[in-house]
């Protein structure tokens, strides 16, 4: 059976999702647990809701809650109350969370210069551009 290249496009990034996931897993992060972790560090003041962050790195509100459970039992996150309502609380990296954070941002980097070979590098702004689009 004949599939669209637009089909073949999402299959192959499917499949391109889990090889990132699975090289870019590492000192002790999951991938996910990397994206969620530099969300957080660029929100504004360095804290940010759970529904606000699931939207961020397009996980579901309870996704969210699931991969923060053990990153709070480890010490790399911290819950904070809002201060007028509490049915809100904030999400905040911890000093070991910085610390974690920055040191997987830099091993990250460098796989990322093994997945992405020079010559294609140049490819990444338009992909950026095409998959921020489909993720809206």
């Amino acid at each position: 059976m004949k599939i669209s290249n637009r089909l073949k496009f999402l299959m192959q990034l499917s499949k391109t999702q889990s090889t990132v996931s699975r090289k870019l897993s590492g000192q002790g992060l999951s991938f996910g647990d990397l994206a969620v972790l530099y969300a957080i560090s660029q929100a504004q003041e360095g804290k940010i809701r759970r529904i606000d962050l699931a939207e961020q790195v397009g996980l579901t509100a309870s996704g969210v809650t699931r991969l923060l459970i053990p990153l709070e039992k480890i010490g790399i996150i911290k819950r904070q109350a809002h201060e007028r309502d509490a049915r809100v609380s904030f999400t905040l990296l911890t000093h070991a969370g910085k610390e974690l954070l920055e040191d997987s941002l830099k091993w990250a980097e460098m796989k990322c210069e093994d997945l992405i070979p020079e010559d294609q590098a140049k490819k990444i702004d338009q992909a950026s551009l095409l998959l921020e689009s489909m993720s809206k």
